[in-house]
C-alpha cells in the first residue's frame, strides 16, 4: 500500500536535511534515496521540502521508502552522548523519532519507515496482505523486545500477529468467517482447514509439536 509522507514528518526531515547537508550532498542524498526528478531550485530548505512533496505526488515512487533511505544515516550513524559535537545530531534523531511516532510511523534499522503497529490489528492485516515483511518483522521485534520487561505486551503483540495471519488466510481461502473475530475462533477454523489435528499425525514428534502449538494458542 502506497503511503504518503505526512506533512509534519516532511517538514521536520526536510529542515534537518537542509541543516546537515550542503547543496551538493543534499542533491546526492535525495538521488540516492530515490527521490524523482531533478533537484528543485531554491535554498536548501526550499529544495528539500519541494523534493519530498514531489516524491509524494509521483505515483511511481513509494514515498516512505524514499524517506527511510533519506534519514537512514541520521538515525543509525554511531553517535557518542559524551561528545559535544554529537549533541545536535542526537537531538535531530530524537526529533525525527518523535514526529514519526506522532504520525503513527516508526523507523526500522536498515532504512525503513513503516506504520507503528501497536494498536489496530486491521493495519497489521493490510501489511500481511501486502507482504510487507519489514512491518511484520517490526511487530515480531516488538514482541521479542518485551518478553522480559513486559510479558503482557509481548503476548498481546504475538496474539495480534497470529490473529491477523488467520484472518487474512480465512479471507484469501474464501472460508466462512466465525461470528466472533478474536484469536481463538479464527485460529480454530484455520487449524482445522489446514489439518492441524494431532490425533491424525503418526509421527510422535510432530504430534507433540502440534499439541503444544494448539495448547499455547488456545491459552492466550
Amino acid at each position: 500500500m502506497r503511503r504518503l509522507i505526512p506533512a509534519p514528518v516532511l517538514s521536520v526531515c526536510a529542515e534537518i536535511a537542509a541543516t546537515r547537508e550542503s547543496h551538493a550532498t543534499l542533491d546526492s542524498l535525495f538521488t540516492y534515496a530515490g527521490a524523482p526528478g531533478d533537484p528543485p531550485a531554491g535554498s536548501k530548505p526550499a529544495k528539500a521540502q519541494a523534493w519530498l512533496r514531489i516524491t509524494n505526488k509521483d505515483e511511481t515512487t513509494k514515498p516512505l521508502e524514499v524517506l527511510g533511505r533519506l534519514i537512514e544515516n541520521y538515525m543509525e550513524a554511531p553517535l557518542d552522548p559524551e561528545n559535544t559535537w554529537d549533541h545536535d545530531r542526537l537531538k535531530d534523531r530524537e526529533r525525527i523519532g518523535k514526529i514519526l511516532a506522532q504520525c503513527e510511523l516508526q523507523y526500522i534499522k536498515g532504512g525503513k519507515v513503516v506504520g507503528a503497529l501497536g494498536a489496530p490489528s486491521r493495519t497489521l492485516e493490510e501489511f500481511i496482505k501486502d507482504s510487507d515483511l519489514a512491518s511484520i518483522d517490526s511487530e515480531f521485534n516488538r514482541a521479542l523486545s518485551n518478553v522480559e520487561t513486559n510479558p503482557r505486551e509481548a503476548v498481546s503483540a504475538a496474539s495480534n500477529i497470529l490473529e491477523s495471519v488467520c484472518k487474512v488466510y480465512i479471507s484469501e481461502e474464501g472460508l466462512e468467517a466465525p461470528a466472533k473475530q478474536d484469536l481463538k475462533p479464527v485460529w480454530t477454523l484455520v487449524r482445522k482447514h489446514l489439518g492441524f489435528d494431532p490425533s491424525t499425525v503418526e509421527d510422535q514428534d510432530l504430534r507433540q509439536i502440534l499439541s503444544g502449538l494448539i495448547s499455547i494458542t488456545e491459552g492466550i
